[in-house]
């Protein structure tokens, strides 16, 4: 069997919050407990475990390939709780939408400041050209 990623533990100061936040921004089915997580599975059969940790977070990026009509829902609920949300994974472009590789995508921060991506089109999709890196409204 070739090597196949099957989950990651998310790391929270409140699990139930974070599995909320992860279940209504992306749409995601409600968690189920296992053990000391609250799982998140995603459409690909690769799971998100979010678990309860004391501990100071140190930040993660998890990014996610959604279809044009999946980013529009996602942003549509983003932009409905007001959460800021950038171009670029450093944040340092606000309140802009990338068009990288032709497609589009964003970053925001979930509770705990993991850095969280959408995009429409995994990098390097672009045909022939480069990514722009571009940014639109």
């Amino acid at each position: 069997m070739p090597v196949q990623l099957n989950h990651t533990i998310v790391q929270a100061t409140d699990r139930e919050e974070t599995a909320a936040f992860f279940a209504d921004i992306l749409g995601l089915p409600e968690p189920t407990p296992f053990g000391p997580f609250l799982v998140l599975e995603c459409a690909n059969d690769v799971s998100l475990d979010v678990m309860h940790d004391p501990r100071p977070r140190v930040p993660q990026h998890y990014a996610f390939l959604v279809s044009e009509e999946e980013f529009d829902a996602i942003f549509a609920r983003i932009k409905g709780r007001d959460l800021p949300f950038w171009a670029d994974p450093f944040h340092t472009t606000p309140n802009q939408v990338n068009t990288n590789d032709g497609g589009r995508g964003l970053y925001w921060e979930d509770p705990n400041g993991h850095n969280l991506e959408i995009i429409t089109r995994p990098y390097g999709a672009a045909d022939s050209e480069p990514a722009s890196g571009s940014a639109v409204r």
